[in-house]
């Protein structure tokens, strides 16, 4: 992004949006996996109260927390590859 101030172009803000599509499906994607990875049994199996219990709150707990750690992964990790360390020169192993 321009780090000027200036105006963003609209190839960078359609950047910024598909960036942000891509970080909240990502991440939905994969905390309803780690969410029927973990609470998944006690869903489809009869099992005693306990560890059903544990097993949905464990995952309960887990997908929130993995889908805000990609969220933020995504996000931080498109923020720092869109600002060159030299702006307007190539790196010399270009």
């Amino acid at each position: 992004m321009t780090s000027h101030g200036g105006r963003r172009t609209q190839a960078e803000r359609d950047a910024v949006t598909v960036e942000i599509g891509y970080a909240l499906c990502s991440a939905a994607f994969a905390a309803a996996v780690v969410f029927g990875a973990v609470a998944g049994p006690a869903l489809l199996f009869d099992l005693p109260d306990t560890p059903e219990r544990l097993l949905l709150r464990a995952g309960m707990v887990l997908a929130p927390v993995l889908f805000t750690a990609r969220v933020v992964s995504v996000l931080v990790r498109f923020r720092s590859a869109a600002q060159p360390s030299q702006p307007g020169r190539t790196s010399p192993d270009s």
